[in-house]
């Protein structure tokens, strides 16, 4: 691969930080890319180190219990980090201090304040900085968001969406799950906020949220969650999420629909393997409905993020959810949380 600087490389190699199951399952998405190559693992549980060293098939040698330590034994070009939400500013911010282009999972950060520091210090030493958004690399999406964009249907008004799952099952002692903070906001709804952004194509304004536990919930808290969303283009979007609902199960993307001056657009995405199920269907005003045909994409999912990402170190281009670009889904997320939290309308900030 060669870069702005016209330095060639074949792939990006990665230092990972973070091996508990979700890091696995990154681990497994980079060793499976042509455009990467997984060259350490970090964490700081020697069992979560163990396991990702057998499933991942990296020699001892290459398994570390501190950033410093694997990026002092190991040439690498990028720190994927998939921590837990708490580390992940620390080790963005040791990663570019070490001169490495970052890869961070959602959501970005803990707080605005905190995001804004990773992105200016990955700026002031010229370094990549994304988060990896990575329902966005899906045909639907990619699909709805081009409808919007050429305006097939004219003007979008209002927006309806709907998120459903059951993920209720589990018994309550020890599930990490249960235990984590704004459960279907912050660590599932981001998804659904930062996609609101790019297939509509507009910045949110104000919000309107009240998040709930219904009896029957493990949850520490709220799993459920309404609002109301307004964006700067004028049009509304009504979103209803949770996480332990008895209704038939939506995919991962949710329900969407999309009501346009001069019909509707309906669409889905991610099923319930994450590998696809995409549909995305148009009904034009007295017209009867015609599912539209989707695109392939050489990449999907985290496969699609790590694409994008290698795109962007390639071309020296600011990838489409960049730290910075992706500074407005976490306002939006935060601006939701307080909403419900103080049971008022929040502006949402300018970033």
């Amino acid at each position: 691969m060669v870069g702005p600087d016209g330095t060639t490389f074949d792939f990006v190699s990665y230092v990972a930080f973070g091996m508990g199951g979700w890091g696995l399952l990154w681990g497994g998405t980079v060793r499976r890319s042509q455009d990467a190559e997984l060259v350490a693992c970090v964490d700081m549980d020697p069992l979560s180190l163990a396991r990702a060293q057998k499933k991942l098939e990296i020699p001892a040698e290459r398994c570390f219990s501190s950033l410093g330590d694997a990026l002092a034994a190991v040439e690498c070009d990028a720190v994927l980090v998939t921590t837990v939400l708490a580390a992940h500013v620390p080790v963005a911010l040791e990663a570019l201090a070490a001169g490495k282009h970052v890869l961070l999972e959602k959501p970005f950060a803990p707080t605005l304040a905190d995001a804004r520091r990773v992105v200016v210090a990955a700026a002031e030493r010229g370094k990549l900085l994304m988060i990896s958004q990575n329902y966005r690399f899906y045909p639907a999406v990619r699909t709805a968001a081009a409808l919007v964009r050429d305006g097939t249907l004219g003007a979008v008004g209002a927006v309806n969406i709907d998120f459903r799952r059951y993920a209720n099952s589990a018994p309550t002692e020890g599930h990490r799950h249960y235990a984590l903070r704004q459960p279907l906001l912050l660590d599932m709804a981001v998804h659904h906020f930062d996609l609101m952004r790019m297939v509509l194509g507009q910045e949110p304004r104000q919000v309107s949220c009240h998040a709930w536990n219904p009896p029957w919930s493990k949850f520490a808290e709220p799993a459920a969650a309404a609002a109301t969303i307004n964006f700067d283009g004028g049009m509304v979007v009504s979103y209803r999420g949770s996480w332990v609902s008895p209704s038939p199960q939506t995919y991962w993307a949710g329900e969407w629909r999309m009501e346009c001056e001069r019909g509707e657009i309906f669409w889905t995405s991610r099923d319930n393997t994450g590998t696809g199920g995409d549909r995305v269907t148009v009904r034009l005003l007295g017209k009867p409905a015609r599912r539209v045909a989707l695109p392939e994409l050489p990449a999907i999912d985290q496969a699609g993020s790590l694409a994008a990402f290698a795109q962007a170190i390639r071309n020296g281009q600011e990838p489409e959810s960049s730290g910075r670009a992706n500074l407005g889904s976490l306002a939006l997320t935060f601006a939701m949380i307080e909403s419900a939290t103080s049971g008022l309308p929040v502006p949402v900030p300018a970033v």
